[in-house]
């Protein structure tokens, strides 16, 4: 049901308005929707209509509960499920997961399903992967409620990432990695070990995460991308300031059924 703060909307699919947004921002724009205020009808319908519009990838969220979202109402869809469906119902498009956080499964799992997405989508899976939350933050409620034990030890979490990549590197060696970060370790973690860096743009140290990813990966190549929503310009001018090569607008958007 759509309550009177998730106005049905598709204006962030419009073909017009994404073609001003790569104008503006000068970098790769692609989208990121909701599975915490949408359902399977609604996500595949906006998916296609990105294609059509030539977005070059799709990015989903890896969450258990869509209440911990804004206007979120429902259950969240499974990550690797909800890329494996996006897969084969598109056919140019990429699918990308931002992020899947190593706490939600064995890393030999999450590399198992890397790898049928990556097969299922012929090639088109980007995997972004994150620490996760710390225990009794808001979004580790999640994880409390399921009897999930997430690592107290920040250095762990960090751990986890650069094991979970090893894995990855070893089960599912041509799907780009990409690992978002909330602090300077990580981004040299991501610099060293993933190809590229995602940031939340509107934190105030989003240019300093760039600056240390960047700067641990040295002259080989490497993606540095950031995410925010749709209307956050100044966040948009900063993509453009750093050089990104990409930009996530993602969205909490309702949308109306197709």
């Amino acid at each position: 049901m759509v309550t009177q703060n998730q106005r049905p909307t598709q204006s962030i699919c419009d073909t017009e308005e994404l073609t001003a947004n790569r104008q503006t921002v000068g970098v790769i724009v692609d989208l990121q929707f909701s599975a915490a205020t949408n359902d399977w009808p609604q996500l595949r319908a906006a998916t296609l209509r990105a294609e059509a519009a030539g977005v070059d990838t799709i990015w989903v969220l890896d969450h258990f509960d869509g209440t911990l979202f804004q206007n979120g109402d429902r259950p969240m869809l499974e990550a690797f499920s909800w890329m494996t469906a996006l897969a084969a119902c598109t056919t140019r498009i990429n699918v990308g997961s931002l992020v899947v956080n190593v706490a939600n499964r064995h890393p030999e799992m999450t590399a198992h399903a890397a790898s049928t997405v990556q097969r299922i989508s012929g090639g088109r899976l980007r995997l972004g992967i994150g620490a996760g939350a710390a225990p009794g933050s808001s979004w580790a409620r999640e994880h409390a409620e399921r009897g999930i034990a997430l690592h107290a030890d920040l250095a762990d979490r960090h751990q986890a990432v650069v094991h979970q990549i090893e894995v990855l590197r070893h089960r599912t060696p041509d799907v780009p990695v990409i690992v978002g970060v909330s602090s300077e370790q990580l981004a040299r973690i991501a610099g060293t070990h993933a190809d590229g860096v995602n940031v939340r743009l509107s934190s105030h140290n989003a240019e300093r995460y760039i600056r240390a990813a960047r700067e641990a990966a040295g002259g080989r190549p490497f993606e540095a991308s950031g995410w925010c929503t749709p209307d956050d310009v100044d966040s948009r001018r900063l993509a453009t300031r750093l050089g990104l090569e990409r930009l996530i607008l993602s969205t909490s958007d309702t949308f109306a059924t197709a």
